[in-house]
């Protein structure tokens, strides 16, 4: 694929609120997870809660779109300049000429939730605007109509893999000509069905989650909005941030377990080097999908040690987060591009060794290196699998 610039990017989740707050939750390895006290939620669980969020109310023009999902979008949106930098974009190309490709696993499913808590003697739900809310495209329609775009408008669900996708849809739809300028990325909020329904699976922590450690006993459910404006590269932009490649598969092995060999994950990361014309040996970092059960991240070293051995520096930021869920493969591009105009590899949080059985090149301290390439892993149930190659444009 032709490599698309990264003009502007943004995140916002437990570790942080913007670049900055990212950028130095990693560096001082602060992590942002915590007891959850969200109201009717589980106990005894850890969650990464984003509180910046309660207060934030969408402009008054798009109060119909108020909930949990729509304030956390909001809240980012607001953050490192993104919302000018957009406007630019459109100054550049026009406004039908941007499209908006946004990933969300549950969306604002909050709301129906509260409503369902409110229901009348009859079981009828009381008034409230599930298609602004709730809907899965409520997101991407919300984020276009608040930054005053017209281009295409495109809501991905592909479960944890959505944030990444929406940056490999998007280049598809630049490189057709669909559009010349893409606001890509996902949100996701912490809401009941997610906790009880991970609970059910027995898939929770019993505390912060430990991605890679040798008794990591499950996840923790996070909150994230991150977004990036793609646009095609010129000459002028070598050496600026860029996507390099993506790529994706599905393999369809189970709905909610990934196959134990990680093949269908082998195939994306492959497409994602082949898209961007890399050898292994030119990636400096992965960012692992990492959730902290024991089947995902045995699954995933072994696809990692097929590709890579034990030769590339490999990690888990989901210590920090949580997972995300729909937003995570955009949280952790974003991730991406903070380790790399850091200069660092960040090592798993919270354990001292990985998995004695692994054989890829996972690290738990904090490394100052030069990044220059960063492969980044997203994977979701129904086999659901996608990665992307974030990096300094050539």
């Amino acid at each position: 694929m032709a490599p698309l610039r990264i003009t502007a990017i943004t995140a916002t989740s437990a570790m942080g609120v913007g670049l900055a707050g990212t950028r130095e939750a990693l560096a001082t390895r602060r992590g942002g997870l915590a007891p959850c006290d969200l109201p009717g939620m589980p106990p005894g669980v850890w969650v990464g809660r984003v509180r910046e969020a309660d207060t934030v109310e969408p402009p008054a023009a798009f109060a119909a779109f108020a909930c949990r999902n729509t304030r956390l979008a909001e809240l980012a949106l607001r953050q490192d300049g993104f919302t000018e930098a957009v406007a630019a974009a459109v100054a550049r190309h026009g406004a039908g000429r941007v499209a908006v490709v946004l990933g969300t696993s549950t969306s604002g499913i909050e709301e129906t939730e509260q409503a369902w808590s409110r229901r009348g003697a009859d079981g009828a739900l009381p008034p409230y605007d599930f298609a602004s809310t709730h809907d899965l495209h409520a997101l991407p329609r919300y984020v276009r109509a608040r930054l005053g775009l017209k281009g295409a408008c495109i809501s991905i669900s592909t479960a944890c893999t959505s944030g990444a996708r929406a940056f490999l849809d998007a280049a598809t739809l630049i490189a057709a000509g669909v559009a010349d300028a893409a606001v890509v990325g996902g949100a996701d909020t912490l809401c009941r069905l997610t906790l009880h329904g991970f609970g059910s699976l027995e898939l929770l922590a019993k505390g912060p989650t430990r991605p890679c450690a040798e008794d990591r006993d499950g996840i923790c459910i996070g909150e994230a909005a991150a977004f990036a404006l793609l646009e095609r590269a010129g000459p002028e932009d070598a050496g600026a941030l860029g996507l390099l490649g993506a790529g994706a598969s599905s393999d369809g092995h189970h709905m909610s377990s990934p196959h134990p060999d990680g093949l269908g994950a082998v195939v994306a990361m492959r497409a994602a080097l082949d898209s961007a014309g890399l050898a292994p040996s030119q990636i400096d970092y992965v960012n692992m999908h990492g959730t902290g059960t024991r089947a995902n991240d045995a699954m995933e070293d072994r696809a990692l040690a097929r590709i890579f051995g034990d030769a590339v520096p490999c990690s888990s930021t989901k210590g920090w987060t949580g997972h995300t869920l729909g937003a995570s493969g955009a949280l952790e591009a974003a991730i991406s591009t903070v380790c790399i105009e850091a200069g660092l590899v960040p090592g798993c949080l919270g354990l001292d060794r990985a998995d004695p059985s692994f054989a890829s090149g996972i690290v738990v301290t904090n490394r100052a290196a030069r990044v220059d390439r960063v492969l980044s892993n997203s994977f979701g149930f129904g086999g659901s699998n996608c990665a992307l190659v974030i990096g300094r444009l050539p």
